[in-house]
């Protein structure tokens, strides 16, 4: 079973490591050493739900219905683009540079609904959790799912709490303002990137 729980790993690692909206929030949010290991949580939780709910059927659900995935797909597409228009404001400002949208620099619970928005208005998740590792998993045993399962989500784990923790380790060099310029421009251009690849799917949904 071992074999399995890699399998599993290896994985939710290789698409959980490239760069997204999720990911370079869990950033920007540890650079500020702002409720990071809070949102690293979350951001672990809610992989845990999504991963189990694909290998465990939920994979079936996206699959047989076009209008759910179209309505998310948009979603996502409007919210990635209102998102990387804050960084790209914060970007430019003369005074007053930070890190990431405006709009998350206000309370914990603002940058909680971001989260939440940024992983669950996300496409490429339910795609990622539902599709790919819903089909491979779904067609394990039962034992062997649990596994599969249980190797997913402890990639996504210990990616986000990496991820943040080292985030707040280099704070001290990645929050100076030509450092921020950059990671503001940076976070804008990936979730424009993204809306446009989302944006370009949907038209073919």
């Amino acid at each position: 079973m071992f074999s399995v729980f890699l399998q599993g790993f290896a994985l939710s690692a290789a698409m959980i490591l490239p760069l997204g909206p999720q990911n370079t929030f869990v950033l920007s949010q540890g650079i500020r050493r702002q409720y990071h290991l809070m949102i690293a949580c979350l951001c672990a939780l809610s992989d845990i739900v999504l991963i189990c709910g694909g290998i465990f059927g939920g994979s079936a659900l996206l699959s047989q219905s076009p209008l759910l995935l179209m309505l998310v797909t948009w979603g996502g597409v409007a919210f990635l683009l209102w998102y990387g228009w804050g960084a790209f404001r914060a970007a430019m400002a003369k005074e007053g540079i930070q890190t990431g949208a405006e709009v998350v620099q206000q309370s914990r619970w603002r940058i909680v609904v971001t989260m939440l928005a940024v992983t669950w208005l996300n496409p490429h998740v339910y795609l990622d959790t539902f599709v790919v590792l819903g089909s491979l998993g779904g067609q394990l045993a039962a034992d062997a799912r649990s596994w599969f399962a249980f190797g997913a989500v402890s990639a996504s784990a210990i990616w986000f709490f990496s991820l943040a923790l080292l985030a707040a380790w280099l704070a001290p060099w990645l929050s100076t303002p030509k450092a921020q310029r950059v990671i503001n421009l940076l976070v804008a251009c990936v979730m424009w990137v993204i809306a446009l690849q989302l944006a370009r799917n949907g038209l073919h949904l």
